[in-house]
């Protein structure tokens, strides 16, 4: 396979023009970037480069999707034509392989993302080289610990950073129905989508209500930037406040969130702004450390991880083409090979309840030691994690209540009713764009879990707590698929990697990269294992 994917990467050249893009660094991640072709005297070399480049603007416009079988058959068909190391054993197949390897490869190693962010682009990061955060090219510190001090709130700027003549910043109010209303349906027509903009995210105003009013939330943290002439709101950021732990540090932080321009104004540079400006509101409260997602690739990942899907609605994901039918399998077959039961399989597996507070705040606390970075949670915010967004009670049906955002169940003990294990997942659909039949997809994203058998002697040595992991997350998507979602996700972190295979999880090609803002930490074990750290063992926080 080496000499395959040596050949592939002599043919494609993934290089792209980085003066192409706006060096915005942080500003939403447009895919215009084209491949360069030099100009050529020699016809047939004319046609070589032109063939070159299509394959690499292909493969460029990949992540996110599965590998087109007809890029699989244009890179097969020149590696037959060209000859040389490799092409003997190329097929179909392993042309493949090596095309989702060389993806894989280049986002581990900080060479693209998600939005198609590659090595070159990495080279100066004109926003990124004056944020406290480290820099490309740093090795592992010697220690954890913040990069810059922090400083007393006299000292912090106490005017907001100004912004171009015709915008002026605003707070949302999430109380206000009219205002959560605004930032749903800016998120919604401007906010993450694929590659091929079949798909956006799709949020609903009780889901923002629950993933930024936790307890203690600061409404100066939700930060909006409006047109002065009619009041519209075109770019939104969001922090909320969280104890959090890295190896054996705990400090308080705040997890950034929702960094959202309205398209049109992309060129106007919002977002740098944006995030200055929630930097400094954080830092008017005395805190000065922050976690963050991103698909693309920025300076520096803590951690990269790596997005799985389990089908449960397999004719529409095909129809939306979401997923594909695999080569030597029918659609019938597809549906048979996913089908679920449709009952409950661990004895005792309930709903969550107010009563069951304080022992899933004990046995979350005790289960999250396992990982190195993790929230720290009081029985407030347990309480809040998993039952504020569960709907209203009495409406809906059994599986699926009234406005509903997270779903969580408990596993007790009939004779001791002592809670033994607890699962939670939460719903965020996607518009599917401009397709006949499907205006939506409904998919149930991994939250938080854990078992007590990983308390147990050699629970992890002798497949105890894998066995159990396999019930409990099971069990998760029988009800996921009772609910009617499509799809259930999960990243490569926390204890995922013992039950993904066994549960007919799929890989698929978006990658999340976590990073932190003023902290420096050694590399943290996500979609690799790191420092004898296992997979996935490094990332305990589940960001919403």
């Amino acid at each position: 396979m080496s000499g395959l994917t040596s050949k592939i990467e002599e043919i494609i050249d993934t290089t792209q023009d980085s003066d192409a893009h706006d060096d915005s660094d942080v500003e939403e991640h447009d895919d215009d970037a084209q491949a360069q072709q030099e100009p050529s005297s020699s016809t047939s070399s004319k046609k070589k480069k032109k063939k070159r480049s299509k394959a690499a603007k292909a493969l460029s416009a990949l992540t996110g999707r599965s590998i087109p079988q007809a890029l699989v058959n244009q890179v097969l068909d020149t590696v037959k034509a060209e000859g040389g190391a490799g092409s003997e054993e190329a097929n179909a197949e392993n042309v493949r392989q090596a095309l989702e390897h060389m993806k894989i490869m280049d986002v581990v190693k900080g060479k693209a993302g998600v939005g198609g962010i590659n090595k070159k682009d990495m080279g100066e990061h004109k926003f990124w080289s004056t944020q406290p955060v480290p820099q490309m090219g740093e090795g592992p510190p010697e220690a954890d610990g913040y990069i810059e001090p922090s400083k007393p709130a006299e000292e912090v700027r106490q005017e907001p950073y100004p912004l171009p003549k015709d915008f002026e910043w605003t707070l949302i109010d999430i109380n206000d129905p009219q205002q959560v209303v605004e930032v749903y349906e800016l998120l919604s027509h401007n906010y993450v989508e694929d590659d091929d903009a079949t798909f956006r995210f799709k949020y609903s105003a009780e889901f923002l209500q629950w993933a930024l009013q936790v307890p203690g939330y600061s409404k100066e943290w939700h930060v909006g930037v409006r047109v002065k002439s009619n009041k519209k709101l075109v770019g939104f950021i969001s922090g909320v406040p969280m104890l959090l732990r890295v190896r054996k540090h705990s400090f308080m932080s705040a997890e950034i969130n929702y960094l959202c321009v309205h398209k049109k104004l992309r060129s106007k540079r919002l977002a740098p702004v944006l995030i200055k400006e929630v930097t400094r509101q954080i830092h008017l409260k005395g805190i000065f450390q922050a976690i963050y997602t991103a698909g693309v690739v920025v300076p520096t990942p803590v951690s990269t991880t790596q997005y799985q899907h389990r089908n449960l609605n397999v004719s529409k994901l095909v129809e939306i083409q979401f997923s594909f039918v695999p080569r030597n399998m029918t659609l019938a077959r597809m549906i048979r090979v996913n089908q679920l039961q449709s009952k409950l399989q661990i004895p005792g597996i309930r709903e969550m309840t107010e009563k069951d507070v304080p022992q899933i705040t004990e046995l979350y606390t005790k289960y999250m030691q396992r990982f190195d970075m993790v929230p720290v949670m009081t029985a407030q915010e347990i309480k809040h994690q998993f039952l504020s967004g569960s709907g209203k009670a009495g409406t809906g049906d059994k599986w699926r209540h009234n406005g509903q955002v997270v779903w969580a169940y408990v596993v007790e003990n009939k004779d001791t009713h002592k809670i033994t294990d607890f699962v939670s997942f939460y719903s965020l659909p996607s518009t599917v764009i401009n397709h006949s039949k499907h205006a939506m997809l409904e998919a149930a994203y991994l939250h938080y879990y854990a078992s007590d058998i990983a308390f147990t002697e050699n629970a992890d040595a002798n497949g105890a707590l894998k066995e159990r992991l396999q019930a409990l997350i099971g069990d998760a998507l029988i009800v996921a698929n009772n609910a009617k979602f499509d799809v259930f996700n999960a990243l490569t972190m926390m204890d995922n990697e013992l039950f993904l295979r066994e549960l007919r999880f799929a890989t698929g090609n978006g990658f999340l990269n976590f990073y932190l803002y003023n902290w420096r930490t050694a590399p943290l074990a996500g979609l690799k294992a790191e420092n004898g750290v296992p997979v996935g063992r490094g990332i305990g926080v589940v960001m919403v």
